[in-house]
């Protein structure tokens, strides 16, 4: 076993996986990362289901077999993805019981194209829980706003639930908040709120990306680049210990409630000038996740140096590095609005193009 991942993890980082595809699972990779690199849960989305089935021939009987039973698009589609994940699940259960639930989890995520409608969101994501039927699924819902109503009627129902696509630290309380209002309709609803947990997906690297475009436009300091998105991330964190250290939690807390746990995404370094660790390395604190793609996991137990508590002790850094980007012009209102718009849109474009992929199998099945 890795030793920097081993040291990761007992940082009190989960390490997830932020890909998945029959491959991984038929040949056995998915347990061997298991056993090898401390890996603890699985994230998958619609451009990591698309990659998988365009590359994979794994699929073919699949598709097969639901060409000939007449299934649509939408329906096979549906039948893959869940498929997948299901049998991810079975690899991942005895990490989920090894930790009382809390890791050993896979997402799947619900259509993107419903990121903006709150009633078909609810629908689609009881429907996928229903078909996954494995209680170490989480269910993806975008934390838009439109979404935090589904995230707290999802919730309510004792569906435990992954919140995506969050970049700014508003859109960030606003997930808390429908959340624990979930809880508390869960708990009226006579549910077993000990038995529930969420995450909540941060995005990292895109932060970044957008905010340094903006720095180069300006022509800004250099010195203020591949800052934003570690500190944003601090910062959210910190919101994090704030939320969870009302009174209004207490009580929750007292019942068996679990915190949604911050889960930093988007951890694959965008820049090649950057560290490509640094969105893991410079986030390590207990009680969080990290989904890396297979790359920044290799680049971590290659050369990543876990140096302790890298969030707590840089609070008041992080607030000044987030003071000096809006001195220097960053609009983080403006920054957040575009990465939430473009981040449902890079989504939809790879759902569409999921369809299509699958579209042309079954056509090609049924000749």
């Amino acid at each position: 076993m890795s030793d920097r991942l081993k040291k990761l993890s007992e940082a009190g980082v989960s390490i997830w996986l932020d890909d998945l595809s029959r491959e991984r699972l038929e040949t056995g990779n998915l347990a061997d990362l298991v056993k090898n690199s401390s890996v603890v849960g699985v994230t998958t989305n619609p451009s990591i289901f698309q990659a998988a089935l365009a590359d994979g021939e794994r699929y073919d009987d699949q598709v097969r077999s639901l060409a000939a039973d007449g299934a649509d698009v939408d329906r096979t589609v549906f039948e893959l993805t869940t498929t997948d994940v299901r049998d991810a699940c079975d690899v991942m259960r005895p990490v989920f019981d090894a930790t009382d639930g809390v890791d050993g989890r896979v997402s799947i995520e619900v259509s993107p194209d419903l990121a903006h409608d709150t009633d078909a969101t609810i629908a689609e994501a009881k429907r996928l829980w229903d078909a996954v039927d494995r209680p170490n699924a989480y269910i993806k819902i975008p934390g838009t706003p439109e979404g935090w109503p589904a995230i707290t009627a999802t919730v309510a129902q004792g569906i435990d639930v992954n919140v995506t696509l969050i970049f700014g630290l508003d859109q960030y309380r606003g997930v808390m908040e429908a959340f624990i209002a979930g809880i508390e309709q869960a708990q009226a609803n006579g549910h077993d709120i000990a038995k529930i947990h969420s995450v909540a997906s941060f995005f990292v690297s895109r932060v970044d990306t957008e905010i340094d475009a903006r720095l180069e436009k300006s022509g800004a300091d250099k010195a203020l680049f591949g800052r934003a998105g570690v500190a944003n991330a601090r910062l959210a964190f910190e919101m994090f210990e704030e939320f969870f250290g009302t009174e209004r939690w207490a009580s929750l807390e007292q019942a068996g409630a679990r915190r949604q746990r911050p889960l930093w995404a988007s951890t694959g370094v965008k820049n090649p000038d950057y560290d490509d660790t640094m969105y893991v390395i410079d986030l390590v604190v207990e009680d969080t996740v990290n989904t890396m793609p297979e790359k920044t996991l290799d680049a971590v137990a290659d050369h990543g140096e876990v140096k302790g508590d890298q969030v707590r002790p840089f609070y008041a850094d992080a607030h000044r590095t987030m003071d000096e980007l809006a001195a220097a012009g960053i609009d983080y209102d403006d920054v957040i609005d575009v990465l939430i718009r473009e981040g449902v849109e890079k989504f939809v474009k790879a759902w569409n193009e999921l369809l299509g992929t699958v579209e042309a199998s079954l056509a090609q099945a049924g000749r």
